[in-house]
């Protein structure tokens, strides 16, 4: 047994790690995913201390679902900048606006938004959970570039969307996209909803890192990558004669803030233990387990 199995069994903690973390903690990690398939692993852990290898929000998110836990944060200053794009007060005063309102929040935000909103998504369940919706109109936060994905597919809501974004996946221009398309002719197009409209009219698939990796298994041989490079660690994995190609420089920096150094640390002594206010953790629950019910449908 390792160093690091013989520390988490001592101390009985459980690794979850985000597709777009380094490759040497996707390793090590007991649960690898993405943002939906994390929270819904949270739920069913038994152990007593969870160590969340991904950036804040998603720490915040297990703690809500596991709040007689301990999460830590293999560093705790690894944010998610779209979290910051969206305030309580827009929440409100769209609620104020439109009675037949439902407020959908991207999980990539914060506790207090959660707390403020009707149900939650993911990448991969964001389509599928706003076709049940009965209201009209919905509010989606914080994403522009996923909430105009989901304006394009579901017809009969009125998609209101919120001045926010990822800022490294809507830093992809067709462009690069293009540029990679006259090199690879044969590869086909795998694309993440973060990105701009213009990029994802260029995909053969438009989906959640988890989608675009059981996709890549589906059949050819190349394909062009418009995601955070950490997922080529799965890919590599999976599919080892199969090659991929990445737009350049596509890389979250706060993700790669983590390393196993930070890791073996906090599962060591404690640190970066994340706590939310009891009040919110209350009422964000209720738009997260909606989440993990109409999701799963």
């Amino acid at each position: 047994m390792s160093n690091l199995e013989t520390l988490k069994k001592d101390e009985d903690a459980v690794i979850l790690a985000h597709y777009y973390v380094d490759e040497e903690i996707q390793k090590v990690a007991d649960h690898v995913g993405d943002s939906f398939y994390l929270a819904q692993t949270a739920q069913n852990l038994t152990n007593n201390k969870i160590i969340m290898a991904g950036v804040y929000f998603m720490g915040e998110s297990v703690k809500i679902l596991n709040p007689d836990k301990k999460v830590l944060m293999v560093d705790s200053e690894a944010g998610c900048p779209m979290v910051d794009m969206v305030t309580v007060e827009s929440i409100k005063e769209m609620r104020d606006k439109y009675d037949d309102l439902a407020v959908v929040c991207y999980i990539n935000s914060s506790a207090e938004i959660k707390a403020n909103c009707d149900v939650c998504v993911t990448s991969s369940n964001a389509l599928k959970i706003v076709e049940q919706l009965e209201e009209k109109n919905i509010f989606f936060v914080p994403d522009r570039n996923l909430g105009s994905f989901i304006a394009k597919n579901v017809k009969d809501k009125n998609i209101i969307l919120n001045d926010g974004c990822c800022p490294v996946h809507d830093k992809v221009r067709a462009e690069d996209v293009k540029k990679l398309k006259e090199m690879h002719k044969n590869a086909k197009v795998m694309v993440h909803p973060e990105c701009r409209p213009e990029v994802i009219a260029l995909a053969d698939y438009v989906g959640s890192t988890k989608g675009i990796i059981l996709e890549s298994g589906k059949g050819g041989d190349e394909f062009i990558i418009v995601t955070e490079v950490g997922i080529s660690a799965k890919l590599k994995e999976l599919y080892p004669d199969k090659k991929f190609y990445f737009v350049e420089d596509f890389i979250c920096e706060d993700m790669k803030l983590l390393n196993m150094d930070k890791l073996i640390d906090v599962i060591k002594n404690d640190k970066n233990e994340v706590f939310v206010d009891e009040e919110i953790a209350k009422k964000a629950l209720k738009p997260l387990e909606r989440m993990l019910i109409m999701g799963a449908n």
